[in-house]
């Protein structure tokens, strides 16, 4: 992992030397943001093992960014990005207590909302197209280093009785188990593509995580007693879907 984080700060300084005689352009980016957490374990004893299951969030992201040519159409672009997501499953006829057991209580339903904070540092290697006067279709690829900053997961449940309901908050103490089970650290390389008109641009493509984000090695450890038997290795990755649109401030040759 230090290598690879060496290396991966290696390549943002050498394109910001690369670029020093050539144009650059400094500006601002917004845009919306879909982490995805996938885990290579079935989420239930009946589920197949090779089931990919997923944790989908939706939210927003904004920054700073830096956009250097270095000759021809080739550059890169690199910046820094801070993350808001939410997400919430549906709702279950069963759930877990806070250390892991089951409650298996039809008449109350179940669902769980996740919460991830994080910033990221990205180098995107590019090629920029030009197809009119100042208008350019960019191609790009590039890593990312993500560092959770906050990571919560809250439980919920619904009481129906007749014509009565309610919602409230489970146990407090359920919060934060991300932090438990989830790795701060991640890194991901992304593919995408976009288009500049001038000093504004729209960019959008797809981040496949290259590492492990699960701190516990085996799904038992993972999902608490109700899997004490099942020793499986737990893997999976965080992706991200994203579409950013932004202005350049200040641009020069």
């Amino acid at each position: 992992m230090r290598k690879l984080l060496l290396t991966v700060f290696a390549l943002i300084l050498t394109a910001a030397a690369w670029a020093e005689d050539e144009r650059h352009s400094f500006g601002l980016q917004i845009g919306f943001a879909e982490p995805i957490y996938r885990l290579n374990s079935p989420a239930s004893i009946e589920q197949n093992a090779s089931n990919l299951n997923k944790t989908v969030m939706n939210g927003f992201k904004a920054g700073f960014v830096y956009d250097g040519i270095i000759i021809g159409g080739f550059g890169a672009s690199i910046g820094i990005n801070y993350t808001f997501a939410a997400g919430r499953s549906g709702w279950n006829d069963y759930g877990f207590l806070p250390n892991g057991a089951p409650m298996l209580l039809p008449q109350i339903e179940y669902s769980t909302k996740y919460v991830y904070n994080q910033g990221e540092i990205f180098t995107d290697w590019q090629y920029k197209f030009e197809i009119a006067r100042q208008t350019f279709l960019i191609l790009y690829t590039g890593p990312t280093i993500q560092y959770g900053v906050y990571k919560a997961d809250d439980l919920f449940r619904y009481k129906a009785d007749g014509k009565e309901a309610e919602m409230e908050k489970v146990n407090p103490s359920y919060q934060n188990q991300q932090e438990q089970y989830l790795r701060q650290l991640n890194v991901t390389w992304g593919v995408g593509a976009g288009f500049q008109y001038r000093q504004f641009f729209l960019r959008g493509g797809y981040d496949f995580g290259i590492i492990n984000p699960y701190r516990k090695n085996t799904f038992s450890a993972l999902d608490g007693t109700l899997y004490v038997n099942d020793d499986r290795w737990t893997r999976g990755r965080l992706d991200q879907w994203q579409i950013k649109i932004g202005m350049y401030l200040f641009q020069m040759n």
